[in-house]
């Protein structure tokens, strides 16, 4: 284990190109805890897998630090993937890890990620469901001696993830708490008999349609009460040529656009690999394969300027753990860019967020169409 590598490859992380700011950092005690720990688990020359690497904290530092011959990576996150490479490229470790895309070998995190790794690294994600769908694929593809190393801040761990690992391996073994961290070993994977379970098929009586979700898809395939207020307003928002759900999770406002509007081009977009499969599922299970487009992107950075009519936005108030608004300031401006002349931006959000000021500077005129006990729903007119 070499020390003074880790501290340097942590030192010099950033997020961009997630939004930056003081109160938020590129790696936590976490990422330290879990590399040190797989300097205990790892033979010299062995391969890693490494599973939610939110900036390149766990592959750059295994790399830097440990004696190992390989990393594959898997990331949720568009932004995440970004992160990586750039914190790569400054640390001169450009090329020397494998990142592993969604449905290389099967499903989310397929066998590629996993083959021939003799320890596998995972930030602890905060849903049980994506939990539950990492540690099948870590069960089902690495090898019968693989050790898996789920680490977490002790104060968002709950004993419902040890539950799911104990389903998955033989022994979840928590070791002790070190700067408020702490890592959960497990062995011996549980060969799964069945096939996944994700995406998991719901039927939103409601609103008559099937929602897909994968684990970590935001509200699973419940329909959240942000997007259903924002839906009560569906037969008012205008008939659009290209119309676009931006930050689209499972997929249910695109649906619901594409079947009331016929005649529009609809894209379905967000930067969570897990939203973008789950919303794809959406659009086949409700025979809407060939009218939404799905794609994998952070906030609209590949769309051209003046190329949609609308917007449709429920934005996160959250990055990560912390409550912030810049994921939705974000949104905001790449939807400025992306709007035509005249184009509109229906935006849901917790009314005390008080957003209609950064729409009116960034988008134009901005009128409140509705408000409940907690929700605002805005339309914004591109000036």
């Amino acid at each position: 284990m070499r020390e003074a590598e880790l501290e340097g490859i942590l030192a010099g992380l950033r997020r961009f190109p997630d939004v930056e700011a003081p109160n938020l950092f590129a790696h936590d005690a976490t990422d330290r805890l879990l590399v040190e720990t797989a300097a205990e688990h790892l033979a010299p020359g062995a391969r890693l897998a490494v599973v939610g690497d939110r900036y390149g904290a766990l592959t750059l530092g295994a790399l830097a630090a440990l004696d190992v011959s390989g990393v594959r990576v898997a990331q949720d996150l568009y932004s995440g993937r970004s992160a990586l490479q750039r914190n790569a490229e400054a640390a001169g470790l450009a090329g020397r890890f494998e990142s592993v895309g969604p449905g290389e070998g099967g499903g989310l995190y397929g066998a590629r990620l996993f083959e021939d790794a003799s320890v596998v690294l995972l930030q602890l994600p905060r849903s049980l469901a994506e939990l539950e769908e990492i540690a099948d694929a870590v069960a089902r593809h690495a090898p019968d001696d693989a050790v898996l190393l789920a680490g977490g801040r002790v104060k968002h761990m709950s004993l419902g993830m040890n539950s799911v690992l104990e389903r998955f391996f033989e022994s979840v073994q928590p070791q002790l708490a070190e700067r408020k961290s702490r890592v959960l070993v497990a062995r011996g994977p549980k060969r799964p008999a069945g096939p996944p379970r994700f995406p998991v098929l719901d039927e939103v009586a409601e609103l008559g349609i099937t929602v897909a979700s994968h684990g970590a898809a935001f509200s699973g395939g419940k329909l959240d009460i942000g997007t259903r207020f924002l839906l009560s307003f569906l037969d008012r928002m205008p008939d659009a040529r290209h119309a676009v759900d931006l930050g689209c999770g499972t997929g249910i406002l695109a649906a619901m656009y594409a079947r009331s509007h016929p005649r529009a081009r609809v894209t379905a977009t967000d930067q969570s690999a897990a939203a973008v499969a789950s919303s794809t599922a959406t659009a086949v299970a409700n025979g809407l394969a060939g009218r939404i487009a799905v794609v994998h992107d952070d906030a609209m950075s590949g769309f051209g300027e003046g190329s949609a009519d609308l917007i449709l936005l429920n934005p996160p108030f959250h990055l990560g753990a912390s409550v912030h608004a810049g994921a939705a300031l974000k949104m905001f401006e790449a939807a400025a860019r992306v709007l035509a002349p005249g184009g509109e931006l229906w935006t849901v959000y917790n009314s005390h967020l008080q957003y209609r000021p950064a729409l009116e500077r960034l988008i134009g005129a901005t009128t409140e169409l509705g408000r409940n006990p907690k929700f605002t729903v805005t339309r914004s007119i591109k000036a």
